[in-house]
């Protein structure tokens, strides 16, 4: 059986009935919420708070990066952008944190269409949920409380409660032993970068979906290791169903 799950009308083959998944693990920004490019004006404000002149070489390549690499833990982005000073990579982030909460108390932050139902409809269908970010634990609540989502999920989980964030698998292997399920392939992984397949893949989730409302292309979340690729978390219920 096949559906068509692609915006190019590709046929992807259906791997794993919903009957055989009890974990979704969700993606926030660009798969579940949408933040209408705050993400980028709070990395911006960070850079340019640590001496990068916006407009300069320097601020377009760190700017760049950050783009291409959304989805990673942002300490690990300001890390890697500032990787001979420590001190400045957790002077920007701090900066970043604080600009970004600001921008989310201002409404900065929605839901994307259809993703309540849908976190709903996986209920519903007997799986758990997890919420998982590459933002640090004050600013994925600040996300949460502003949506009214505290305690939507079973669990919410950011990179300093697993060890490390995307795309290292960490985060999905701390909710398989936080949530007790005795089989990494009855989880689905749901999320719009590279980093969150590479995440699926590498942990030997059961289907690893990609969508398209953020960071990446189909073609890279393709290539990154998604078996199924959807216009959006609203298309999920019908291609669980098989239809």
């Amino acid at each position: 059986m096949s559906v068509d799950n692609s915006t190019t009308g590709q046929q992807t083959p259906f791997i794993t009935p919903v009957r055989n998944l009890r974990l979704a693990i969700l993606d926030m920004s660009g798969t579940t919420i949408t933040d209408d490019g705050i993400t980028e004006q709070a990395m911006a404000r960070a850079l340019q708070e640590q001496g990068i002149g916006a407009g300069s070489a320097q601020y377009d390549s760190m700017l760049g990066y950050a783009r291409d690499t959304m989805g990673i833990s942002k300490i690990t982005v300001f890390e890697h952008l500032f990787e001979h000073n420590p001190g400045q990579a957790a002077a920007a982030n701090r900066t970043f944190e604080t600009v970004y909460d600001e921008l989310v108390k201002d409404g900065g932050v929605r839901a994307i269409d259809g993703a309540a139902d849908t976190i709903a409809w996986l209920r519903e269908a007997g799986l758990q949920i997890c919420l998982a970010t590459g933002f640090g634990r004050h600013t994925q609540n600040t996300i949460l409380e502003s949506l009214g989502w505290m305690g939507m999920a079973d669990l919410s989980l950011c990179p300093a409660d697993a060890g490390r964030g995307r795309p290292y698998p960490d985060m999905i292997l701390t909710a398989v032993l936080a949530l007790d399920l005795d089989d990494v392939r009855e989880v689905l992984v749901v999320g719009d970068t590279t980093s969150d397949m590479l995440a699926g893949l590498r942990a030997g989730a059961g289907v690893v979906t990609g969508v398209l409302t953020g960071a990446h292309t189909e073609a890279a979340l393709r290539a990154a290791g998604a078996g199924v690729v959807v216009p959006s978390i609203k298309e999920l219920p019908a291609v669980l169903q098989g239809r």
